[in-house]
């Protein structure tokens, strides 16, 4: 990735390859950050076991959210239940954020203007540390853009939602907020998201098929106008 990255034309100052002054920039070498942060959560009462894989979570509900965005989560855990696994060292347990049911998560984005999320009905109880005993995107994003003093976040329009979850976990830690921008996702002919999966349309592919940075850049440039 940042060999294609590179090739295509893009620089950065800090990263992985390059070192800088808020290492590492490898999630892999940062879990005792994130272990500190999900301690936090769970010592303010903010997390809780939970039991349920995703097929539980599908199977309770009557009409599962449309999409790639992951379902509503209907509470099984949330009470006596989840508080029991605990006492099973064998159980594999995720640790979900309770959320505020109800209350309404809004911000500013800057490409977009105002959002508004209800916690509770347009996203539920999200996991932050998983099974195999790896914090979640949720929870890594939000940990790292903190510590290294990230003031503004640029990314696809397909995340607004996780932005308000994100911003449950910013409040919870007393961590400063940073801006957003999300953008508009690159799209084929038919208007499909290209995503990972679509490999025949990656900078590595492109590029062996002779196809040059400048070129490329051209033709987004040309559809922009």
């Amino acid at each position: 990735m940042i060999e294609d990255l590179r090739w295509f034309g893009f620089q950065w100052q800090e990263g992985p390859d390059v070192g800088g002054p808020y290492g590492p920039y490898s999630q892999s070498e940062r879990l005792p950050v994130y272990r500190s942060a999900f301690e936090m959560l769970r010592t303010a009462g903010f997390v809780y076991p939970c039991v349920c894989s995703r097929q539980d979570v599908l199977r309770a509900l009557q009409a599962p959210h449309a999409g790639e965005d992951e379902p509503i989560y209907p509470g099984t855990c949330r009470t006596t239940q989840g508080n029991e696994v605990q006492k099973n060292k064998e159980t594999r347990v995720n640790w979900r954020f309770q959320v505020p049911d109800g209350e309404p998560v809004s911000f500013n984005d800057g490409r977009s203007g105002p959002h508004e999320f209800v916690a509770g009905r347009d996203f539920g109880d999200f996991v932050v540390w998983r099974h195999d005993d790896l914090p979640s995107y949720q929870l890594a994003v939000v940990v790292d853009d903190a510590a290294m003093e990230i003031t503004e976040v640029v990314r696809g329009e397909d995340l607004l939602k996780s932005t308000a979850r994100q911003l449950l976990l910013y409040k919870a830690l007393g961590l400063r907020i940073p801006e957003f921008f999300h953008c508009s996702l690159v799209t084929n002919d038919v208007g499909m998201r290209l995503a990972k999966r679509h490999d025949a349309l990656s900078l590595r592919n492109l590029r062996a098929r002779g196809a040059v940075p400048e070129s490329i850049r051209a033709g987004w440039e040309s559809e922009e106008s």
